[in-house]
């Protein structure tokens, strides 16, 4: 979303990522569809900063990709802390795995493949930290899983990822878009929620920062 001469400046004022990320950011783009879904510095770099800040001894992240994002946030983790990541695609299982192991954080970080909304309620745990980076479709169903089922409290954060769709959000959106119409009811169902409070982060493809009231 921002000027490529902007986004220029601001991947050379934020720190280096460490060669590890930088290594899984490379194999990402060699071997996987769609790279560009990878967080990528800035963005992983704004996830540490805020699990450090936050101190969670439990985080859910909703959406694995290659393992990039769980890496960053696994380092603001308290001492005793875990967490469980959700992938539906096992293709992308082993990479992800791989990239843990090497990182010595491995036994941080628990990978589950399957729904989310179906497992992550069973885990019986309560989230300090939640990360939301899933199909796009199924944003306000994660949203009602963490609020009504209670695997949030008051104090636990929520980001969201994607949140500005590309620029898709003002646009005319077509009937069969289920994306971008479950972007905006997400977007419009935390703005009207009264338990909770929120802000927009034009952080690449936006992310939304969610304080539970």
């Amino acid at each position: 979303m921002l000027d490529r001469e902007i986004e220029r400046y601001v991947q050379a004022h934020t720190t280096p990522e460490e060669s590890l990320l930088t290594e899984l950011d490379r194999q990402t783009h060699l071997r996987v569809i769609s790279p560009r879904m990878i967080s990528g510095r800035v963005q992983g770099k704004t996830l540490e900063m805020l699990s450090r800040m936050i101190r969670p001894r439990y985080i859910l992240e909703i959406g694995t990709f290659t393992g990039y994002s769980a890496l960053c946030l696994a380092k603001g983790l308290s001492p005793d802390g875990k967490l469980h990541t959700f992938e539906v695609d096992d293709e992308l299982e082993d990479l992800a795995a791989a990239f843990f192991k090497k990182s010595g954080c491995g036994h941080l970080i628990k990978q589950h493949i399957g729904s989310a909304l179906e497992k992550a309620p069973e885990l019986g745990l309560v989230f300090d930290l939640v990360f939301i980076d899933g199909d796009k479709r199924e944003y306000t169903d994660y949203y009602r899983m963490l609020l009504d089922r209670g695997l949030v409290r008051s104090g636990s954060y929520i980001l969201a990822d994607n949140v500005l769709w590309y620029g898709k959000i003002l646009d005319d959106v077509a009937r069969n878009d289920r994306h971008t119409q479950n972007i905006l009811a997400f977007n419009r169902m935390v703005q009207e929620d009264p338990r909770v409070e929120n802000v927009i982060l034009p952080l690449r493809d936006g992310m939304m920062l969610i304080r539970v009231l």
